[in-house]
């Protein structure tokens, strides 16, 4: 890097966010590692935003690798493949990867060891397909983001056609603690990585893509600048290593200056953002034919004996992973994802989605928690607050259970990245009252809609009713209208007779 680009780079370092240990090393520099094929595996049907997938296989089926075993349901869902060949032994109820442990539904597989997959055609240039075609075969594919949002890809690919995007965002910053998921796709696939940027750029009419890359990863850079030199319309563009630079609107904001309006999505700035390893499965699906069934997972903490970065299939137990690379003690705390933003997880016996990135196994010194105080009115969250909320002022009125006034403050904007109670120095749970918070309102919310609904069915049912009365009224006065002129006109046509 040089002078210039040094200064730049300075000049362009947020005010914003935090910057915690990044923990990436020694899991970042370790070699990726294939998991073997584990007894069986366990495939959700909610692994997306939107609608679960329905099982179209039944107990006792013989599927293929690739195979698809549950339709999308509604237009925001996506597709489940099988993992690896072999046998649907149940279709039921396994413990979520959530920190409540309720269980959600999934679809269990006995493999074969046999790995036969499907095979699926292969378009001889992508390039030459509609930019439709494009979208549907990833929609097929079961593609979703695997930045931690898990939008169905294809949904995104087809809004920025319709909004006419024309930068794609490309996010390699992962500017979480310990993850290298991301980190290990750009050095190990970086040419798969720009060929799925490219294919994304022609699913949605998109000019140019700049690829935002966190400075602490400076052999990802140099592969990604290696496989996107022959690609000018493709910009590598290092960006300061500081959380949560991996945020959709911070990265924007970096790149291009632009800043998207609270009420809007990117999409009506010309922007959309797509994830490094969400490139790399889009290639794999146009150009291999190879649904969304595997990722690479980080797994790491103080417990783990070998750090690194796996190649697991989608449905593998959280328990198998661990055993894979080792344990060093019984993990203190389990969390699915990062630190600042990931699930804990109730226990092992869970499996990963398309949207775990990383498997975080603490001992107990990792997870000591020094004891909350009373707010000192430092600031401190308010200058890392990367939306530029005012959390001791959302805080203060939850506290004082004045939701509303702490939603005037903005926590609807509110992205739960953890750096206001991170920097606070009185170490109060910030985000735990915003989420708690989130999730009172949301509650309100469906209850006065409920009530809404209820009232108004009320209102329906008294008009309808009175509507009844009226009509029945009406036509009994049209039958006696009718019985009048009847006997009138038998009493004419009888006075006639006579």
């Amino acid at each position: 890097m040089g002078l210039i680009e040094k200064f730049l780079h300075k000049l362009a370092t947020p005010n914003w966010g935090v910057h915690p240990d990044d923990h990436k090393r020694p899991a970042a520099d370790a070699p990726l590692r294939i998991l073997p094929l584990p007894a069986r595996l366990y495939v959700p049907l909610q692994q997306h935003v939107g609608q679960p997938g329905r099982p179209i296989v039944l107990v006792g089926q013989k599927v293929l690798k690739g195979e698809l075993i549950a339709e999308a349901q509604g237009n925001i869902s996506a597709p489940i493949h099988a993992p690896t060949s072999g046998t649907v032994v149940a279709i039921g109820e396994i413990t979520a990867p959530h920190p409540s442990g309720l269980p959600f539904a999934s679809i269990a597989i006995e493999p074969d060891g046999d790995e036969r997959a499907v095979e699926l055609p292969i378009p001889a240039d992508p390039f030459a397909l509609a930019p439709a075609e494009i979208t549907r075969l990833v929609a097929a594919a079961g593609v979703v983001g695997l930045g931690g949002a898990t939008f169905p890809s294809a949904v995104k690919l087809a809004l920025g056609k319709r909004s006419e995007v024309t930068t794609l965002i490309v996010n390699g910053g992962e500017c979480e603690p310990y993850l290298s998921c991301d980190d290990r796709v750009m050095r190990d696939f970086a040419a798969a990585v720009i060929d799925g940027v490219r294919l994304m750029m022609h699913a949605m009419g998109a000019g140019k893509a700049l690829v935002g890359i966190e400075d602490n990863k400076p052999e990802a850079i140099v592969a990604m600048r290696k496989a996107a030199a022959p690609f000018p319309e493709i910009k590598i563009r290092p960006v300061p290593a500081r959380y949560p630079m991996g945020s959709d609107r911070q990265l924007i904001q970096t790149l291009t200056g632009k800043e998207v309006p609270s009420d809007c999505r990117a999409a009506d700035i010309g922007v959309l953002v797509n994830n490094v390893s969400t490139a790399n499965a889009v290639h794999r699906a146009i150009r291999l034919g190879e649904p969304l069934i595997r990722r690479i997972v980080t797994l790491s903490g103080g417990a783990i004996w070998q750090p690194g970065n796996i190649l697991a299939p989608i449905g593998t137990l959280v328990s198998d992973l661990l055993t894979f690379a080792g344990l060093k003690s019984e993990p203190a705390r389990l969390l699915m994802g990062g630190p600042m933003m990931g699930a804990v997880l109730p226990h092992a016996n869970v499996p990963i989605v398309k949207g775990t990135a990383g498997i975080l196994a603490f001992n107990e010194e990792e997870i000591i928690t020094p004891e909350a105080g009373p707010c000192i009115r430092c600031g401190n969250c308010t200058r890392a607050c990367p939306i530029g909320l005012l959390p001791l002022e959302m805080a203060a009125n939850i506290r004082a259970d004045n939701l509303s006034a702490a939603e005037a403050f903005g926590l609807s904007d509110c992205i739960a990245c953890g750096c206001c109670a991170y920097i606070c120095p009185s170490h109060i749970p910030l985000v735990q009252y915003f989420t708690h918070a989130k999730g009172e309102l949301s509650a309100q919310s469906r209850s006065r809609l409920r009530n809404e609904a209820t009232k108004r069915l009320a209102r329906e049912r008294a008009e309808r009713l009175e509507r009844e009365v009226i009509e029945k009224a009406a036509a009994a006065a049209k039958r006696k209208a009718e019985r009048a002129a009847q006997k009138a006109a038998a009493k004419a046509a009888e006075e006639v007779a006579t």
